[in-house]
């Protein structure tokens, strides 16, 4: 324990001289979380349309009245040929075409029916399909009024209706920051964890403090303890002002218990600097272990279930995730934020997460190559 001591104390001189260890800890994780929930909106709106109305009856304005007066479309253009709203789409300035035809409503009357042409641009791909699908619910919204108007009570017998009441729970509102916060607050501490503890043997080597090190009668896990423990302090301390913000800033409080959340976070922290010590000991510059970590980070981000649902992967990406350790935090965080799950719910979790602190750790101490 003296050894360790003194290593620890060595580490946190280290630290707190390194200003910008620092502003990592406290202002990018702040900043992060206030400015990234913002921008990260899973609600598409402002979709440009151009819409082409060949008919100009009473019926064919209310439903471009109805279609502007939703919030999530803006008339872009209005009264053009097909070929004039087309370059609206090539110029970027129009995401989608809506083409009402010529007798419209006299159709619609007299044959109980009409067909409308919608024009879709597909470039991005999640902006087409959710416009798309919020156009073609207003269209259909608007075609039950005007069968309800144009039904005389008493002339028809009455049909059975199947009435839906949709129930969110968890998320009654359906608002998406409560979705995304407890997720990126995930990727913070996984980043700032891995990164600092993944340049820390290298910085060692760089330097040429290491060789003395390597001399010393310091054992093995006593320089792996030294150099995990005080990240690991800093890692709960990122933890902790992310909770801070998301109460502050989204008014975000878990259901779950706090206690077990930091259980969690105190094991995760351990595979995740683990893994950057790992990368740190195969290392012989900041710059290879910049390089490696960020190619696993992406990895890690892209396929942990922030912005996909594992879910909807194929299976060979499902496979991947099974070694993902972001995936497992991103679950736990949303099932004890939101649901309030306990540890009954996230034990397996909580184990899986073990098995890599502890193979990832050994693994370091392994190829940590010390010579005397």
């Amino acid at each position: 324990m003296r050894t360790i001591r003194f290593l620890l104390q060595k580490e946190f001189r280290q630290i707190f001289r390194n200003k910008s260890i620092l502003a990592m800890v406290i202002f990018m994780p702040v900043m992060q979380l206030i400015i990234l929930p913002l921008a990260a909106n899973y609600e598409v709106k402002n979709i440009n349309i151009a819409i082409i109305d060949n008919d100009h009856s009473s019926y064919s304005q209310k439903l471009i009245a109805k279609i502007t007066a939703s919030g999530y479309f803006k008339l872009a253009a209005y009264n053009f040929s097909f070929k004039q709203a087309f370059k609206f789409i090539e110029q970027d300035q129009a995401d989608l075409i809506l083409e009402i035809p010529a007798g419209f409503e006299g159709n619609l009357i007299r044959e109980n029916e009409q067909q409308l042409f919608v024009a879709v641009n597909a470039i991005n791909g999640t902006k087409a399909n959710l416009g798309g699908a919020y156009l073609g619910t207003i269209i259909r919204d608007y075609t039950g009024e005007i069968r309800f108007d144009l039904v005389q009570p008493g002339r028809l017998s009455p049909q059975p209706v199947i009435s839906v009441v949709p129930m969110n729970w968890f998320n009654p509102l359906l608002n998406y920051k409560l979705f995304m916060v407890p997720g990126i607050l995930a990727i913070l501490v996984t980043m700032i964890g891995g990164f600092l503890s993944a340049l820390n043997i290298v910085k060692e080597k760089e330097v040429g403090t290491i060789e003395q090190i390597n001399v010393t009668p310091i054992r093995k896990h006593h320089f792996i303890l030294g150099k995990l423990i005080p990240f690991w302090i800093l890692g709960n301390v990122v933890f902790s002002i992310g909770l801070l913000v998301s109460w502050l800033i989204y008014d975000i409080v878990p259901l779950g218990s706090i206690v077990l959340l930091y259980g969690f976070i105190s094991v995760y922290l351990l595979a995740v600097l683990g893994f950057g010590l790992l990368v740190s000991t195969y290392c012989d510059t900041q710059q290879q272990a910049m390089f490696i970590m960020f190619f696993f980070m992406m990895v890690f981000i892209l396929m942990g279930g922030l912005f996909t649902a594992i879910d909807s992967m194929p299976q060979w990406a499902k496979v991947v995730t099974w070694f993902n350790p972001v995936s497992y935090l991103i679950e736990v965080m949303r099932m004890v934020i939101l649901k309030g799950s306990g540890l009954v719910d996230i034990w397996k979790h909580l184990a899986i997460i073990a098995g890599f602190a502890v193979v990832l750790n050994c693994w370091a101490m392994l190829n940590y190559k010390k010579t005397s």
